[in-house]
């Protein structure tokens, strides 16, 4: 089935897009200043695989995303002041203070939570399609997950088990090529993580992980293929992270990566491609407008309550 760009998606793609960007720069720019209690697994980048798939998602429908989270939990539509207050460790945030950027719910908005285990909420959201089915609706789960993930057992249980009862859950792969400093030709026989799908007998596709439109496209088909009852689908989505793999700095000097590759992929940004996708005017209002959100969240942040010490209480 074809998919309608029309202008209000070009518009939630860019705007999705850009309050990612946006904030994790804020985060950045401001995490000298120690007042965050949580390291962060910045999303630059990788804008487009959230923006992407959750433009084609439901208030109904339910993400599961890895620790690389910021994008995914703000693109579901994941209270901003809550995600802050939750990395300045305030009682305000969206896991009381308790759980760090790593750790990211808000149910309302359809975010499940997000985990620090590698593939660690694969089998979960499985679990909630199961349910999704056994009710009789039409809603869909998502699970995304890094190109390291692939190499854990419970991403192929998981993959057999959706196939067998044809649930409703999208398989999300950001492939940066590196599980933390490791390219993933060092680590895996098989780099076409989407020919996994094959052997489940399930679609798989790989493409452009920071083409939006690419990204929406496949999703918007994979989305529509779950909620017909046809099963799962594995989107595998060729991305690049822009900082070192927990924090805020550059780590070329590591030598894992060259500057030259670095370069070659900024020259892919996806803000830069997706652009077009709006008028000078409708970029210039979503800046500000996000500009505004972000300075918002951060003042309510700094100004919030700690966490109780008590455990049982917080988490009632």
């Amino acid at each position: 089935m074809t998919q309608t760009l029309t202008p209000d998606v070009k518009r939630r793609l860019y705007h999705g897009m850009l309050l990612v960007r946006r904030t994790e720069e804020r985060i950045q720019a401001n995490y000298h200043l120690r007042e965050m209690r949580s390291p962060p697994h910045l999303y630059m980048g990788h804008e487009a695989a959230a923006a992407g798939v959750c433009a084609t998602l439901r208030g109904d429908d339910m993400v599961f995303p890895y620790y690389r989270s910021h994008g995914w939990y703000l693109a579901k539509g994941g209270d901003l002041g809550a995600m802050m207050a939750e990395l300045f460790g305030r009682a305000t945030g969206c896991s009381r203070g308790w759980g760090g950027s790593m750790h990211l719910i808000d149910v309302a908005a359809g975010v499940y939570g997000t985990s620090a285990i590698v593939g660690g909420t694969v089998s979960h959201a499985a679990g909630v399609a199961l349910t999704f089915q056994m009710r009789g609706g039409d809603s869909v789960a998502v699970v995304s997950f890094g190109d390291g993930a692939t190499e854990e057992g419970v991403f192929h249980e998981t993959l057999n088990f959706a196939s067998l009862r044809k649930l409703p859950l999208l398989f999300v792969c950001e492939n940066n090529l590196y599980a933390t400093n490791t390219h993933i030709r060092d680590r895996q026989a098989q780099t076409e993580i989407w020919r996994h799908a094959e052997r489940y007998g399930i679609p798989g596709r790989r493409l452009d992980g920071n083409d939006v439109v690419a990204v929406w496209h496949a999703a918007a088909e994979a989305v529509a293929r779950a909620r017909r009852g046809e099963g799962p689908s594995l989107l595998e989505l060729e991305t690049y992270r822009y900082f070192e793999h927990c924090g805020i700095n550059e780590d070329l000097d590591l030598g894992y990566r060259t500057a030259e590759e670095l370069s070659a992929w900024r020259a892919r940004d996806p803000l830069a491609s997706g652009r077009r996708l709006v008028s000078d005017g409708e970029a210039k209002e979503m800046e500000a407008e996000i500009a505004a959100r972000i300075d918002r969240a951060f003042e309510q942040a700094r100004s919030a309550p700690w966490p109780t010490a008590d455990f049982q209480e917080a988490a009632r």
